[in-house]
């Protein structure tokens, strides 16, 4: 659960840095991503937990970026 958790605020974060790098206000990002500024402000608050894919892609080519994703082993204790 922990893990989820981290991972949803690094999304979040991701999701606000590449919207503050690109100079846009929420409401700037979610006019190019046609969706409402609400939306964007709940995928950049990092204790939400309904991230999806197709949202993210859709805000990545909204910045002119792209979505990666990589599965890495898990470290041993």
């Amino acid at each position: 659960m922990v893990r989820e958790s981290s991972i949803n605020a690094q999304v979040s974060q991701i999701i606000y840095d590449a919207r503050k790098e690109a100079g846009l206000t929420q409401q700037q990002l979610a006019d190019l991503v046609g969706t409402t500024q609400s939306v964007i402000a709940r995928l950049e608050d990092a204790d939400y937990e309904g991230h999806s894919l197709s949202i993210l892609a859709r805000i990545a080519a909204a910045l002119n970026q792209k979505v990666e994703i990589k599965m890495s082993p898990k470290e041993v204790a």
